[in-house]
């Protein structure tokens, strides 16, 4: 990481200072994205700032977004490194108080952070390599706003930490009904019988942009279609594919929940052509 964005600038990152009284930094006060790109062109991007607007708003940050002035930001910052896929984490706070104190202060300007990464290459299923996952599961104890893309993400963390823990990629939550909601870090989808579920959205699960993307793919170049309906811990265990969506994974096969194989262990016939839909589809967007 050479350069960053910080409050209008691009500095190096050695040299980006925010006080330790940013409410990102004392309350986890803040909303993020990250928008993947590939050989310098961002996927989703609109959809990432009108959700990061939403969860903004919802939040009461004021702070104004512009899709062309963005666009140049991330490819300023990607164009400092080689690599053809990077993502760009874009991270605004409410900004820096004289004072720690829950409420909303007046009159603060918001911190505007950015920064890009190196991110796995854009998945093909005619690649004999594509990697696949393994996960557990478990009981969903995060807070009941998770449709917000907050920063205060230490209840994802902890859920993440418990994956590897248990030597796994991911794990795949569920409610006290034993509904799956989402993985830690990702949106989760199920093949059963050539039929293509995922959980609906609500306050339990983040509106995810390679989620949505992945939806109208499918749509638009399968002869699928996904069925947004909720989803047992039962009818998880038991599909015959499972997904695992995220701006980094795009479309990840998971190979083995708990130990056990997901169907006959592979990648999946369906994956694959929701894959290759996923790749047609992603630059539209």
């Amino acid at each position: 990481m050479s350069n960053v964005y910080l409050n209008g600038k691009l500095v190096a990152a050695n040299e980006a200072k925010i006080s330790p009284m940013d409410r990102g930094f004392l309350f986890g006060d803040g909303i993020y994205e990250v928008i993947p790109t590939y050989a310098g062109k961002a996927v989703g991007l609109n959809l990432h700032l009108e959700r990061m607007r939403n969860g903004l708003q919802s939040v009461g940050i004021k702070y104004e977004l512009d899709a062309e002035k963005w666009s140049k930001i991330i490819t300023k910052l990607i164009s400092h490194n080689n690599n053809s896929s990077q993502g760009v984490y874009i991270h605004v706070s409410r900004g820096t108080d004289v004072k720690r104190f829950h409420a909303y202060p007046d009159n603060i300007t918001p911190t505007v952070f950015a920064y890009a990464f190196d991110t796995p290459p854009s998945q093909s299923p005619d690649n004999e390599h594509v990697k696949g996952f393994h996960v557990t599961t478990g009981p969903d104890l995060r807070w009941q706003r998770c449709h917000i893309k907050s920063t205060s993400l230490l209840g994802n963390v902890m859920h993440f930490q418990q994956g590897q823990d248990a030597g796994v990629d991911e794990i795949i939550l569920y409610n006290d009904k034993k509904e799956i909601t989402e993985a830690a870090a990702c949106n989760v989808f199920i093949v059963k019988d050539k039929q293509i579920l995922t959980p609906p959205l609500d306050n339990q699960l983040l509106p995810g942009i390679t989620r949505r993307i992945a939806i109208d793919a499918i749509a638009k170049y399968t002869s699928y279609k996904v069925n947004e309906c909720i989803i047992s811990l039962g009818e998880l265990l038991n599909a015959d594919e499972v997904w695992l969506t995220s701006s980094s994974k795009e479309i990840g096969p998971v190979l083995s929940i708990d130990g056990k194989a997901v169907g006959d262990g592979s990648k999946g016939v369906v994956w694959a052509e929701a894959q290759a839909a996923y790749n047609k589809h992603k630059f539209d967007c």
